[in-house]
């Protein structure tokens, strides 16, 4: 177990995730976040630098799993990104990632 792993393992509700899919997409965020960007950045309203990086984050991880794993279903990988940021995002952000990446979705998946 590295640093990530242990840093994340001491969250409870870690054990419920399906870990070698969470590692998969942190680790291809990281490795992948200027491509992520590039993806999803001509489909903003604004420059990716005034979005917040809860927003950011969100965004790329939803950018990654709609590129680079076709296993997981268009509209749960656009799910998973708007309980997110529900979740730690802004009030209403939820409803911009959501538009951001369907519209990602529409250029990069069929199903």
């Amino acid at each position: 177990m590295d640093v990530l792993d242990a840093q994340f393992m001491e969250d409870v509700f870690m054990l419920k995730v399906d870990l070698p899919l969470f590692r998969r997409i942190v680790r291809g965020v990281s490795a992948n976040e200027q491509a992520l960007d590039a993806a999803f950045t001509p489909l903003l309203d604004r420059p990716l630098a005034e979005l917040d990086p809860i927003e950011q984050a969100i965004l790329r991880m939803g950018a990654f799993e709609l590129i680079h794993t076709p296993e997981i279903p268009r509209a749960v990988a656009i799910n998973e990104a708007v309980e997110m940021a529900k979740l730690y995002g802004a009030s209403e952000s939820h409803k911009y990632i959501n538009g951001v990446l369907d519209k990602l979705a529409d250029r990069v998946r069929t199903a």
